[in-house]
């Protein structure tokens, strides 16, 4: 089988284990792999495996999230498209964000400027969306850096308190704060 098959299943082990956490024996046990196996598709071993993991989010984010706020209409109808996205992503809350798994540990140090630069393109496009409709692009970054707080940290806060209202409130509220004082 491809090494993309193996993609989905990773990524749930990192979400889960953290990167620290899914030794090679659950990684091996969930992808039902072999370690010999698990290296030939990742040469690299664990850090080979998040970075697979890594560049299918990029293509998600690509595809999914900044071509929504890359596509035609208001500001609001773009941004909720993001939110629907977004909430297909993280299954209505129920999955955590890698992003912030990764950048805890010994990770950190590893994945951090592959991170660093999703988030930015991420908070650019925001950016770009609302500029568009006319906010200043000061305002406009502050408020892709302030949708992105909300994303992220109701994100971990439905997974700590076990309830994904917080994130479902966000999601469905985060395109018409964005839009405040726009003329949509």
């Amino acid at each position: 089988m491809p090494k993309d098959t193996y993609i989905p299943c990773l990524l749930n082990l990192f979400r889960q284990y953290g990167y620290d956490g899914a030794t090679l024996s659950k990684i091996s046990q969930q992808t039902g792999l072999g370690k010999a196996s698990l290296y030939h598709h990742f040469p690299g071993g664990k850090d080979d495996m998040v970075n697979a993991v890594l560049n299918f989010l990029e293509s998600y984010l690509e595809e999914h999230i900044l071509q929504a706020l890359r596509s035609e209409g208001t500001a609001l109808t773009r941004l909720q498209k993001m939110c629907a996205q977004l909430s297909e992503l993280y299954e209505g809350g129920q999955q955590p964000c890698l992003f912030a798994i990764l950048l805890m540990g010994s990770a950190r140090d590893i994945f951090h400027t592959k991170i660093q630069a999703l988030l930015r393109t991420w908070i650019d496009e925001i950016a770009t969306v609302l500029i568009e409709a006319g906010l200043d692009k000061s305002l406009a970054r502050q408020r892709g850096e302030d949708a992105v707080i909300a994303i992220q940290g109701s994100l971990i806060l439905a997974q700590g308190l076990n309830d994904l209202a917080p994130f479902q409130r966000v999601v469905k509220r985060l395109p018409q704060e964005l839009c405040r004082d726009i003329d949509i």
